[in-house]
């Protein structure tokens, strides 16, 4: 039975003007195109909005944060196009989140693999808990993490990025995460996390707005040309994806996998 019609994406706002956007899909938070699109629509509209003073990003549940793209989506690629357009969904969110003129926090209560570490480094601040392991796993699959690597490299740093990516099998701790600079807090457990979610999102919307969206222009300094830049990146994987070594990996993966893949 395929889940890609299931899943959502909501935000509520707060009297403080605190944001929260939550997705969630029942294969471990693992985003189809249209909750990307969709993903990326509301943090572009939140960023607009002037009642909103800072967004806080998370997934539903309590275990993955995002286990990545939709794997039936990735199965079904046929052409070039259609998966360019695929691998273009995580770089419409990291882009959305970018240009976004407020304060993005990352809620990440569990593991992240592929494009949701992507996600986790598209914040300008991550906390985490103990249960938030990582791993980048595209070559165990055939192609890369192409699209997410800038936004990953800028938090964490190339040889950080290597290991991640070269070690596709492996998961890496909360606190490594942290030790590179992927998060900036792994608190013990959700409750913990929840608290220190809110007491930072409230201290950051009493801030003055203005000095906000000033912070988040240099915070991202550097990346004008990521529209472009992702969308190439996108192209690659998108012809990658279709090469018998790919084909023959993912066939390999989904026998043995839930349907789930990042990107």
């Amino acid at each position: 039975m395929s889940t890609l019609d299931n899943g959502n994406v909501n935000i509520t706002l707060s009297d403080e003007g605190i944001a929260t956007i939550n997705f969630y899909h029942p294969a471990q938070n693992s985003l189809p195109s249209n909750l990307l699109q969709q993903l990326a629509d509301t943090i572009t509209d939140a960023g607009q909005n002037p009642n909103i003073r800072v967004i806080i990003l998370q997934s539903g549940g309590d275990r993955t944060f995002c286990a990545g793209a939709s794997f039936d989506e990735l199965l079904a690629i046929k052409d070039k196009q259609a998966g360019a357009k695929f691998f273009s969904g995580f770089a419409n969110v990291i882009n959305a989140c970018r240009t976004c003129g407020k304060i993005i926090i990352a809620r990440v209560q569990g593991k992240a693999v592929g494009g949701g570490v992507g996600l986790a480094a598209a914040a300008d601040y991550c906390l985490a808990t103990e249960s938030a392991s990582i791993k980048l796993s595209e070559l165990a699959i055939g192609i890369g993490p192409f699209v997410i690597s800038p936004v990953v490299t800028r938090k964490i740093g190339l040889s950080a990025f290597s290991q991640l990516t070269i070690r596709a099998s492996d998961f890496q701790t909360a606190h490594w995460a942290m030790e590179k600079g992927l998060f900036n807090e792994v608190h013990d457990d959700i409750p913990a996390l929840n608290e220190a979610v809110v007491t930072l999102s409230r201290k950051l919307a009493s801030y003055n707005p203005v000095a906000l969206v000033g912070l988040k222009q240099i915070l991202w300094e550097g990346t004008e040309n990521w529209d472009t830049l992702l969308a190439e990146r996108a192209t690659i994987s998108g012809e990658l994806v279709l090469s018998e070594f790919t084909q023959e990996a993912l066939n390999g993966f989904l026998n043995a996998s839930p349907k789930s893949s990042p990107k």
